[in-house]
């Protein structure tokens, strides 16, 4: 069974990507600050399903912590075939009025885990000359958004890293993209409110928001046998809101 490792797997769109991925016939290694009761739910109802979800617990915006949790991953379950780089904050602040603090823990957490992580887990796709890597990053990175600058910025640096790195890594034989999904509804949109969500369903092609699962079926796609020769782009999935 083929390992994928999932940060930020406990709810939202991590959730959503393990589940999908999961019932697809990966081992999800999802990893979270702590498992949800939904998670241990889709861990539970894989069983006996060919995929599976296995959780370990930790804290991304602690550097220190990663190289430890890799090494430990490659132990339990072996070379890692791929990587989904999903955990992130989306604080919402004017720039002027934003904390140092927030600013520096964003920025940690955000783009220089997802870079850490994806450091030590190429070390062992290099070994095993191959894999696949999925960024996570959002059409904030290149659309921009009030309130959002600093988020904004360091998904702007995750499409950055993405495309460098495809060619860096490439004649290994291992991918590495990244997907941009609009606004969709997750924890991370709360904030949004109705006549907000109203705008961007107006401003979109289709006519709506994209769903968590449409985002989940595009990194199953750049998981698959589809996605082999695929490297170095930005996939949006935003119902056309950037048409």
């Amino acid at each position: 069974m083929r390992n994928v490792i999932v940060t930020g797997a406990s709810r939202g769109l991590g959730l959503e990507i393990s589940r999908t991925i999961a019932a697809a016939g990966y081992r999800v290694l999802a990893i979270a600050r702590a498992p949800t009761d939904e998670l241990k739910e889709a861990a539970r109802v894989l069983v006996g399903s060919g995929g599976a979800i296995e959780f370990r617990t930790c804290d991304l915006s602690d550097p220190p912590q990663i190289s430890p949790l890799v090494r430990s991953l490659r132990a339990d379950f072996g070379p890692f075939y791929g990587l989904v780089n999903n955990a992130g904050a989306g604080t919402h602040g004017v720039l002027g009025n934003m904390r140092d603090l927030d600013i520096e823990g964003l920025i940690r957490l955000n783009v220089l885990s997802p870079i850490l992580l994806t450091k030590y887990v190429t070390r062992s796709m290099m070994i095993e000359r191959g894999g696949r890597i999925v960024n996570i990053a959002s059409v904030v990175g290149f659309t921009g958004y009030s309130g959002l600058s600093v988020y904004g910025a360091t998904k702007a640096s995750l499409i950055g890293f993405t495309r460098s790195l495809a060619r860096e890594i490439g004649q290994l034989g291992i991918t590495v993209n990244a997907i941009a999904p609009g606004f969709i509804d997750t924890a991370m949109t709360e904030e949004l409110n109705q006549s907000q969500r109203e705008q961007i369903m107006r401003r979109s092609a289709l006519r709506r928001m994209a769903d968590a699962i449409d985002v989940a079926r595009s990194v199953e796609f750049l998981l698959g046998e589809a996605g082999r020769n695929i490297t170095g782009t930005v996939l949006t999935v935003d119902a056309g809101n950037t048409a």
